[in-house]
């Protein structure tokens, strides 16, 4: 009950600050008659989304299609990379060593070859989202998979588990906790992977939206657009989010701050 009523707490300050920095901001540009394609208002913004809304749904649905698309395929890829490595010393020295070096190459530089590989279809972009952040959950499960405690694998061999079954109910219970760390990063990472294929090869999605609207000095359409992002971005961390309290709600860092609050409330 305490953990519900702080949620609705910070939620309701969070609301609170937006409207009175959306107010400074009006009250700002009509001050200085600021000039609506160098800094439109909130209201001007506002009214550009309103006259519009089914546009803007439509493109915010495709780039959150081709986000979710290059997210799952990055989780797909990561997890099953990072079991291999784990368990062979031959992978390791090779595919990981290769993705780390690979990882360092600036995606944007990568992103016209998927173009002309895939098209300027869905796919580049999903493999263009998935390129980007498929490393941090590579990351993550092998440092989950690593940081057992070698006790609880000697259990496992003296109770005579198969390779699979120290896997699956050893292992992996233990680093859930780290990839899905991974994937609240990964996620992020997928929807400017989406972004970056619309701007490099697209026609629709709200990267190509912000792209179109800046060649026509249109800046409320922009600001539209980056709101838009900046909320489908905040809905699927806090989707992750979710899905980690439910998932590994016996972990520490999952019962730590319930325990804080109970600790403070008794003083």
């Amino acid at each position: 009950m305490q953990s519900l009523l702080a949620g609705v707490n910070r939620r309701r300050n969070l609301i609170l600050m937006v409207i009175v920095l959306c107010a400074i901001w009006e009250g700002a540009v009509h001050l200085f008659q600021i000039r609506s394609f160098l800094l439109p208002a909130p209201s001007a913004i506002l009214k550009e989304f309103l006259d519009y809304p089914g546009f803007f749904l439509h493109e915010s649905l495709y780039t959150l299609w081709t986000t979710f698309a290059g997210f799952a395929v990055a989780v797909l890829v990561g997890v099953a990379c990072g079991i291999g490595i784990v368990y062979s010393k031959f992978l390791e020295n090779t595919i990981y060593t290769l993705l780390v070096a690979l990882n360092s190459v600036p995606k944007v530089a990568l992103a016209p070859l998927f173009v002309i590989w895939m098209g300027t279809g869905s796919e580049s972009k999903i493999a263009i989202g998935m390129m980007i952040a498929v490393f941090p959950i590579l990351i993550a499960t092998v440092m989950g998979l690593k940081s057992i405690d070698p006790e609880m694998l000697n259990m496992a061999r003296a109770a005579h588990s198969s390779r699979s079954d120290a896997l699956w109910k050893v292992r992996m219970p233990n680093a859930l906790p780290s990839i899905l760390s991974g994937m609240k990063v990964a996620i992020s990472f997928a929807l400017v992977g989406a972004i970056v294929g619309e701007f490099v090869a697209g026609d629709t999605g709200l990267g190509h939206v912000i792209l179109v609207a800046q060649g026509a000095f249109d800046t409320p359409r922009v600001f539209v657009a980056l709101v838009l992002l900046g909320i489908l971005g905040t809905l699927l961390f806090a989707a992750i989010e979710f899905l980690e309290r439910r998932l590994v709600a016996w972990h520490v860092s999952q019962r730590g701050g319930n325990a804080a609050e109970q600790t403070l409330m008794s003083i």
